[in-house]
């Protein structure tokens, strides 16, 4: 703005000045030529040009006197030279030749000469024959008198008409002189007003800057961060109090001295003294204007420190100038090194206790799997009715304790954001009536009615995620069950604009005042006292009410001491088509073929749970007590179904897994269920990525084992059927066609050989690309149902994106092999009409 400032008023001073210069040019211009129409005025008067011709007709007048005389011939003679002189005076004159111009004036002239050459014989002859001749003279003097006086008057004519032309040149010469000198008065009147204007506006524009530098002193003295303000040729211009106090030096002692040499650190020098150079030469202005950065700084006594500084450039009359605000930011440095040690230490708290939870869970999930196995395997056995009673409470604490440990697991969860909602259709009929179901008993037990209906039209088919929703309904209508005795406990389901209400209604003790902000909270429960007559750990609420978050709804309380509770739950539910129910495979089958099942597990206790309940179905059951003794066992023997434990010595299951994958042992291509106590879902989808086929969560359920063996066929998988899915490998057939199907497979056949070609041939592949490249192949392999190539072509893809380049090399050595064999089938198998 300044620099703005400043060309505007250098701008007005050269338009003034320049103008003054033009208006007295033209003033002094018009001056000369004033002048010189009057010297020319004078020079005519000088000449006395009228005079002379009026002269002329006086002397012709004598020279007539003298002739009417007629005695002194010699007067005549003289009197007639004269005349003549004249005449030729006025014929050759230089003064004369304007008059010349004129026609009449020349024409009159010519008369008189020719006048002249007639007389001049009379006056040359004799005096007798001039006496005699004097009569002839006389007529002739007659005869060109009027020529001689026209001659006199149109030359005062001419010089009248000149002098009115030279009069009127004067006066007009004089009015531009006297409009020049007004333009000239009304320019310098307007300068002055403007150098008035603009005098008055630099002293206020002074006191403004005054006023500025003033108050920027002020801020500059004041401020906590250094300003330090160097030229284009990075001398130090200003250097604040601040700066003296960040930096140690004076300002007087280092004013005028390089910038870099002061605070710029030895090991900084070389590229502060480059972008210094840079700049001078129009180049990139790499800091300057570039926000806050941080950089190293030294002090007087040469000590290195960090500062935060902002770097802008302005331009002045004495140049570009750099202003940089600069603050010590040692304390900040240490302060964000505490941050992110702390920040670090809780990570690693959490992990520790993401870590804890997980062995927590694996520990006690495991005696816990041997504790409910076997009271399983008892339950088959013949009890007395006192013994079955004895089962029936162990099983209770059993899963009561299995319960609060998936309470705190789910508390786990979702604290860490790894909660996920799975929505698809489901029947909200269908899962109240199982949860009324499951609480009749209890409420018969307290004397209490429990019913459910629907408030308006019902909607039994909505999205949403049943599971979460179960769990959630399960403990507000089961505590509402539990503090309820000899009452009432109604469940109401309205739905209305893509929202389902749920209200779970009591006439139980209801909950303090105080208690029902709380309610909702991790571990509050209604009575802290050792002989409350309900127990719990606390949880049940504030997991229902982390899990209705999930699901995008609000979860709310109501209640009266003595009168009950209304808890109000509300979720987003979209309606949704009603889905045939199936019947469950394990339960339509009477009998599961025998399998040859392998089990990989290192407590003895669940080994023995797991193969129990696997004979008493008849299945062959092989054991192995660690990691590598069952892939050794794989490798060796084919085995329909591997159930495979994760936390185990030697080699643990996900190991494993890779190593059966990855061979070419006779079970590589067997289904593989974890079986683990580990039930978080990140370890879920870890453990399908490792190549295995399903999960199955610690305490093991017969119906759960039972359901994983009725995914299995009846009968051992031939070569081809391992390889290729017959049914998508038809399907494809019919939808491409006969006369297409061929072409496209000799296609497929030349990008999957380029591609192993490619993987064999370069050493250094890129991660990235190889996992690209391998995406490309499996979802074509897909689509011809070569399931063993497409599920190593998928091992490959992930391995390399988790960057686990052992598992990759690994795969690819085995890639060639699957893909010789694969293409072997396709070719042998032709697609079913």
């Amino acid at each position: 703005m300044t620099k703005l400032r400043y060309m505007h008023k250098k701008a007005g001073q050269i338009l003034v000045v320049l103008a003054g210069l033009v208006i007295v040019t033209a003033i002094a211009f018009l001056a000369w030529n004033v002048t010189r129409k009057i010297e020319e005025l004078s020079s005519a008067s000088s000449d006395n040009v009228q005079w002379s011709l009026s002269q002329t007709e006086v002397e012709f007048q004598e020279f007539s006197s003298r002739i009417r005389v007629g005695a002194d011939l010699t007067g005549i003679r003289r009197r007639f030279d004269i005349f003549y002189s004249r005449i030729n005076t006025v014929s050759q004159a230089q003064v004369f030749e304007e008059l010349r111009a004129d026609d009449d004036f020349r024409a009159t002239l010519q008369n008189i000469q020719d006048w002249l050459e007639t007389t001049v014989r009379y006056i040359d002859s004799t005096d007798v024959e001039l006496t005699r001749s004097l009569p002839r003279v006389a007529g002739l003097v007659q005869d060109i008198r009027p020529d001689v006086r026209k001659l006199s008057l149109s030359g005062l004519k001419i010089f009248a008409q000149n002098a009115d032309r030279q009069r009127a040149d004067v006066a007009l010469t004089m009015t531009e002189l006297a409009l020049a000198l007004a333009v000239l008065i009304g320019a310098l009147g307007l300068s002055v007003l403007y150098l008035v204007r603009l005098n008055k506006r630099i002293r206020l524009q002074e006191r403004a800057q005054r006023q500025t530098g003033t108050r920027m002193n002020t801020v500059i003295n004041t401020s906590l961060d250094g300003v330090i303000v160097s030229d284009d040729r990075g001398r130090i211009v200003e250097f604040s109090p601040a700066a003296e106090d960040i930096f140690g030096h004076r300002a007087a002692d280092v004013i005028g001295h390089e910038l870099g040499k002061i605070i710029v650190p030895d090991h900084l020098r070389a590229g502060h003294d480059m972008g210094m150079e840079r700049m001078r030469q129009g180049g990139e202005k790499r800091v300057v204007g570039k926000g806050r950065v941080q950089l190293e700084a030294k002090r007087a006594d040469g000590s290195i420190f960090p500062v935060e500084l902002a770097i802008q450039s302005a331009v002045t009359e004495d140049g570009e100038i750099y202003i940089a605000f600069l603050r010590d930011i040692t304390e900040q440095k240490a302060g964000e090194a505490e941050l992110v040690d702390a920040r670090d230490k809780a990570i690693a708290g959490e992990k520790s206790r993401s870590e804890f939870l997980a062995t927590m869970s694996h520990e006690i999930r495991t005696p816990l799997n041997g504790l409910l196995g076997n009271l399983s395997l008892l339950r088959d056995t013949t009890l007395t009715g006192k013994q079955d009673t004895y089962m029936r409470n162990m099983e209770t604490s059993g899963r009561l304790l299995l319960s609060h440990v998936s309470d705190v697991l789910d508390i786990t969860r979702y604290d860490s954001g790894k909660v996920s909602v799975n929505l698809e259709p489901m029947n909200v009929s269908d899962l109240l009536q199982d949860i009324i179901d499951s609480q009749s008993g209890m409420a018969s037990t307290q004397e209490t009615t429990l019913d459910w209906g629907w408030d308006g039209p019902a909607q039994h088919w909505i999205t949403s995620d049943s599971d979460r929703l179960q769990h959630v309904l399960m403990n507000l209508i089961g505590n509402a069950v539990k503090f309820t005795k000899r009452g009432r406990v109604s469940v109401t389901v309205s739905w209305h604009s893509d929202e389902m209400t749920f209200e779970i209604e009591d006439t139980g003790a209801g909950i303090p005042e105080d208690l029902q902000d709380r309610i909702f909270d991790d571990f509050v429960t209604g009575n802290a006292a050792y002989d409350r007559e309900v127990g719990g750990t606390g949880l049940g609420l504030s997991i229902a009410r982390r899990f209705v978050d999930v699901l995008g709804g609000e979860i709310l309380v109501a209640s009266e001491l003595g009168l009950g509770s209304t808890f109000r739950v509300v979720v987003p539910a979209k309606a949704a088509e009603a889905t045939p129910k199936l019947d469950n495979l394990v339960e339509r089958r009477a009998v599961i073929s025998p399998l040859r099942v392998l089990v990989v597990e290192d407590n003895e206790i669940n080994r023995f749970v797991v193969r129990e309940m696997l004979q008493a179905d008849g299945h062959e059951v092989k054991e192995a007590h660690d990691g590598q003794q069952g892939v050794d066992m794989a490798a060796a023997e084919r085995f329909d179904l591997i159930l495979m434990d994760i936390s185990m010595p030697v080699l643990d299951g996900r190991s494993a897994t890779r190593h059966i994958r990855q061979g070419s042992g006779a079970s590589r291509n067997a289904r593989i269920v974890a079986l683990t106590a580990n039930v978080m879902p990140s370890e879920r989808e870890d453990f399908l990525a490792q190549g295995m086929n399903g999960v199955l969560t610690k305490p093991l359920k017969k119906s759960d084992l039972r359901t994983v063996l009725g995914h299995q066929e009846a009968t051992a998988p031939t070569e081809t059927s391992v390889l290729i899915d017959h049914a998508h490998n038809a399907e494809t057939y019919e939808v491409i066609g006969a006369e297409n199907y061929p072409k496209l497979l000799a296609r497929y056949s030349a990008e999957a050989e380029t591609f192993i070609e490619w993987l064999q041939g370069d050493a250094r592949l890129d991660r990235n690309d190889i996992a690209d490249e391998a995406h490309k192949i499996a979802g074509n392999a897909a689509l011809f149902g070569a399931t063993a190539f497409r599920d190593t072509l998928v091992l490959i893809e992930r391995s390399a994106k988790a960057g686990e380049d052992a598992a990759v090399m690994a795969a690819i050595a085995t890639l060639p092999d699957i893909w010789k064999r694969s293409k072997k089938a396709l070719a042998e198998v032709p697609p079913k009409e």
